[in-house]
């Protein structure tokens, strides 16, 4: 058994639609699940409808019926295909929950809605490939995943899990599901936090004992930096189960180490490749070499916050002052990204996402010194070379810098 997962942005059209079809019958339409996000930017839309639903201003999903109607008619020969009935029967059910649901929680009422996203691009696409005669099953993740009931990042129940997907998946058929979404024991929707559809991928690989596992994307594999920041990357072949991790950890958009877990534990192989170009090997993720090529790999993360903190009396800064600092950060969600501390002082580099710093700063003021830089950038190099360095550090002003024995991590302004 084999896994294929594709994101949005794989399938934000007809065109996509039809070149998922197109990979499927290029590299064989049996003995697959077929794991598939929510089309293009509709999870990002879902969540506007959820924050338009808690200001409690008007819903409107027209724009979201009116953008896969778009995808749908170029799909089918007319309105008549049952895909569209179904289809409309999920916006009705979105519709009804968002008018009957009495429940002030907002994770609850996110991951019940925004799984919408995904119940209706499987249902689109697993129609399309019965109208072209690519026999399919469609099977709800929901029934199959079994979580606890923390919702939008939810525990899984491996042993319910794994019971549920082998008696519904047999070999030689292909099957269509969905990513990021599964339920608890009550059966209520739960999501499985960031890089689900990926996660889900590995769940059903480890469950099924899948040979392997390829993420489709619109690039030709892993690079060694992100080539939208950086000039002249180059495509990793092989990257082992721990280098994907370290890299993952210091943001590099690769997969995510939840994802991996189940792979490395039953030893199977990750590809990373083209919907473009099916054909070419893109990069594997396996037991195998460290990192092929061996060169320098490139990570950035922008809009950080470089804190700064000493003793009010300049006495050294211990262990209890540490402690007392990240229980603070705890409680702010501020999540930190680079740690260095000498003996009177202690520096953290530190992400926003939450937009709580500001207050983290004035309850810190209370007992130390505190010093900051707002949007500064966190650049990491793994198997750094002194050439690599210096082309990060041309024309920056390095506010930090963290060597040790194959990153460097380097704290910038511009």
């Amino acid at each position: 058994m084999k896994i294929f997962k594709f994101g949005g942005a794989s399938v934000k059209d007809a065109d996509g639609v039809r070149n998922l079809a197109s990979v499927l019958q290029k590299t064989g339409i049996s003995n697959k699940v077929v794991i598939i996000s929510a089309m293009g930017k509709t999870t990002n839309a879902l969540e506007k409808v959820i924050e338009i639903y808690f200001s409690e201003s008007k819903i409107d999903t027209e724009y979201l019926k009116t953008y896969h109607t778009a995808i749908l008619n170029p799909l089918f020969e007319n309105t008549s295909h049952p895909v569209y009935a179904k289809v409309n029967l999920l916006f009705h059910e979105l519709e009804s929950f968002l008018q009957r649901n009495k429940s002030p929680n907002y994770d609850y009422v996110y991951d019940q809605v925004i799984s919408f996203g995904e119940l209706i691009s499987t249902t689109i696409i697993s129609a399309y490939l019965e109208k072209n005669e690519i026999e399919n099953t469609w099977l709800d993740a929901r029934n199959l995943v079994k979580t606890d009931h923390t919702y939008r990042d939810a525990k899984v129940n491996w042993d319910f899990t794994c019971e549920n997907i082998n008696k519904a998946v047999e070999k030689n058929k292909l099957y269509i599901t969905q990513g990021f979404i599964a339920s608890d024991a009550n059966n209520f929707t739960t999501t499985l936090g960031r890089e689900g559809s990926d996660y889900s991928a590995a769940i059903f690989a480890y469950c099924l004992k899948a040979e392997d596992v390829t993420i489709w994307k619109d690039v030709d594999g892993v690079f060694n930096g992100d080539p939208r920041v950086f000039e002249n990357t180059t495509l990793l072949n092989e990257v082992s189960y721990s280098e994907a991790i370290e890299l993952a950890f210091y943001g590099a958009s690769i997969i995510h180490p939840k994802t991996l877990q189940p792979l490395q534990k039953r030893e199977i192989p990750l590809f990373v490749k083209s919907f473009y170009h099916p054909e070419n090997a893109g990069t594997i993720v396996s037991n195998g070499q460290k990192i092929n090529p061996h060169i320098p790999c490139f990570i950035v993360k922008k809009n950080l916050v470089l804190l700064s903190l000493s003793a009010l009396d300049f006495s050294f800064f211990v262990e209890e002052n540490i402690s007392e600092v990240f229980a603070l950060l705890h409680k702010y969600q501020v999540k930190v990204d680079l740690i260095q501390n000498s003996a009177i002082s202690f520096s953290v580099c530190v992400d926003n996402r939450f937009k709580q710093v500001d207050q983290l700063i004035n309850h810190l003021r209370g007992k130390f010194r505190v010093s900051f830089n707002k949007n500064v950038s966190l650049y990491t190099i793994r198997h750094f070379t002194e050439s690599a360095i210096n082309q990060i550090e041309k024309d920056k002003e390095v506010l930090l810098k963290q060597l040790t024995r194959e990153t460097v991590q380097l704290v910038t302004r511009e």
